[in-house]
């Protein structure tokens, strides 16, 4: 199950573009807890503070704790905002949830048992269809990462939804196909083993030199 995180927040009593870049120029960034039926609440969170934790890499998956004001509110980020040239965070959207809410969440995948797979011994390639999972579960038990094992699997076998066992309570959320996660792949050399295979002649296929075809002997 991912960590919760918990970030302060301080309520916004200005809108407007003018306020929000004095907010960043400030080492603040502007952010908006919405959903719940509730009403949308704007805030601003510590830079520094945001940014380390976007640095851990499953900040999108993580049930964010966001204190504004004393009034804890439980939240999923749902959109980070980047500044095009700098890549700072500039804008945050986080989604109140309940406790046990049902969320839709991405989850990475990371696969194991690499040396068990006849077809990576082989010098096989895994070829990754998806790197993260849509998963809906209870957003007290998000997971950090779905493991997929390879044992067993050679070159040309692929791993579909259906062959990942996932945590208690979670399913995904495209349920009406056994999509494709994964693939093993003949790596280049391999491939041009089998095309020049291929495209070699038989021996019945190659002219004896001196023997006449079929065509002189109409002629």
């Amino acid at each position: 199950m991912s960590e919760q995180l918990t970030l302060p927040a301080e309520q916004r009593e200005r809108a407007g573009k003018g306020a929000s870049r004095a907010l960043r120029r400030d080492g603040r960034v502007p952010a908006v807890i919405y959903g719940d039926k509730k009403e949308a609440l704007s805030v601003h969170v510590e830079e520094k503070l945001l940014t380390r934790m976007l640095s851990t890499g499953h900040f999108m998956n993580t049930v964010v704790m966001i204190d504004a004001g004393g009034t804890p509110h439980r939240t999923l980020p749902k959109d980070v905002q980047f500044h095009p040239v700098s890549s700072r965070p500039i804008h945050v959207d986080f989604l109140r949830i309940g406790e046990h809410s049902q969320v839709h969440v991405n989850v990475p995948v990371h696969f194991i048992d690499e040396e068990l797979s006849p077809g990576i011994k082989r010098g096989g390639v895994l070829n990754l269809v998806r790197h993260d999972l849509e998963l809906v579960c209870d957003a007290a038990e998000i997971p950090e990462q779905i493991e997929i094992s390879l044992k067993g699997l050679d070159v040309g076998d692929s791993i579909h939804i259906s062959d990942v066992t996932l945590p208690k309570g979670a399913k995904p959320a495209i349920d009406d196909r056994d999509f494709t996660i994964a693939t093993i792949v003949a790596p280049s050399a391999l491939k041009s083993e089998a095309a020049d295979s291929d495209e070699a002649p038989s021996a019945s296929e190659v002219p004896v030199v001196g023997e006449e075809t079929d065509e002189a002997e109409e002629a």
